[in-house]
């Protein structure tokens, strides 16, 4: 019977890997390796970049779209789909005493706050409350006072925010309805309007804030694919000189195993009478 060969220990792979065509394969793999991650790590930056461009397409979109009555999208007392964030709305109403300040929040990179005014909406039994951010202050600015009257206005829709440490001295840190329907007599809207423009316009008052944006901008999935491809086969080039290192360290085992060429298996002699 055929010699079993001998497994291959850790000092015949670190034997063959040593060798001088190993280690110049290795070289030649590592540079592919990082060619490769250096591709993938091109295409997670054109990931980040596309996706903020899709933010910044969607943001130029909403700011040209027409406006369209804020009772076609959405009732009172109904829940906010999603998809309706940043809609460009329409409405006429009336500004109600009762504003308050929103804190810690920050425009241009600085710190202030928001201006959060009702705007009773219709009469009657069919009135509600619709929360208007008419713009954002500095910390410590005082707010004016909304128009008086009725006013015709023009933002865009955003859910309502989760509640927050409460309402008191006529400042709160959430845009929370919940919340807001304690100190706001009435039904109310589960999202709130920015305003964009409004008639009459008042003679002075907070910035105006633009479109609604995602506080996380969500990466391109095609150029994501392509860098988890491209890592992957930085990956394999590695694995292919090592599948290689072991392949040789087999094949000198198997070659330390094999017979002379002349010699003869062990056995009875032939007869030479035969």
């Amino acid at each position: 019977m055929a010699a079993t060969a001998a497994p291959v220990t850790r000092a015949d792979v670190w034997r063959v890997a040593r060798r001088p065509r190993m280690v110049g394969l290795l070289a030649v793999f590592l540079a592919a390796a990082t060619v490769c991650g250096l591709l993938g790590a091109w295409q997670l930056d054109r990931a980040r970049q596309r996706g903020q461009a899709a933010v910044a397409q969607r943001q130029a979109q909403l700011v040209a779209a027409d406006p369209v009555p804020l009772d076609s999208v959405l009732a009172p007392q109904t829940a906010f789909p999603g998809d309706l964030v940043g809609r460009k709305v329409s409405v006429t109403g009336t500004y109600e005493p009762g504003q308050l300040l929103v804190t810690g929040r920050s425009h241009g990179g600085v710190t202030g706050e928001l201006v959060l005014t009702p705007l009773r909406v219709g009469s009657g039994a069919d009135a509600a409350v619709l929360p208007v951010v008419r713009g954002w202050l500095p910390s410590g600015a005082a707010p004016d006072e909304p128009p008086a009257g009725a006013v015709s206005l023009v933002g865009y829709l955003q859910a309502g925010e989760s509640a927050g440490t409460g309402i008191a001295s006529g400042a709160t840190d959430a845009i929370s309805p919940a919340e807001l329907l304690h100190v706001w007599t009435g039904p109310i809207w589960t999202g709130y309007l920015v305003l964009a423009s409004s008639d009459p316009a008042p003679s002075a008052g907070p910035a105006l804030l633009g479109p609604p944006t995602p506080t996380q901008t969500s990466p391109n999935l095609q150029n994501l694919l392509y860098a988890g491809e491209w890592f992957v086969f930085g990956g394999f080039a590695v694995f292919l000189w090592w599948r290689a290192v072991l392949d040789e360290a087999h094949g000198r085992i198997r070659d330390r195993g094999r017979p002379e060429r002349g010699d003869r298996a062990s056995g009875p002699e032939a007869d030479p009478r035969a």
